[in-house]
């Protein structure tokens, strides 16, 4: 191992026994106890179990960077059309937004098909 690679062991190290100290100081007063998670599973957001198993890290790093996967951007337009055909003007409008609706959940049911393998 050379310099560089000790030097940044050594600093995991601190950072390990510095977590450890604090969780251990926290048991000791209570404080984890106290939370209101405490002893529950972990609620990893929305659709984390859904998710295959391959995509998750994936998915989680694009979430936490702020983007979105295709399916989810699909789900969201198809909120906001189906919030649009109640105040279409005429008839002929509504049966366009009903159509392209449709055909947009034909899409997201399609898209994640695919994704279930």
């Amino acid at each position: 191992m050379n310099a560089d690679e000790q030097k940044r062991e050594n600093r995991l190290r601190l950072v390990e026994d510095h977590i450890g100290r604090s969780l251990a100081e926290s048991e000791r007063s209570g404080e984890l106890q106290s939370a209101s998670n405490f002893g529950k599973p972990l609620n990893f957001g929305d659709g984390y179990a859904e998710t295959p198993e391959e995509l998750r890290m994936g998915f989680k790093i694009l979430k936490d960077a702020g983007f979105v996967p295709p399916e989810v951007e699909l789900m969201r337009d198809i909120e906001a059309l189906a919030r649009t055909i109640d105040s279409a003007t005429d008839a002929e409008e509504a049966i366009q937004k009903r159509t392209q609706l449709a055909h947009m959940r034909q899409k997201l049911a399609m898209s994640m098909e695919r994704l279930k393998g």
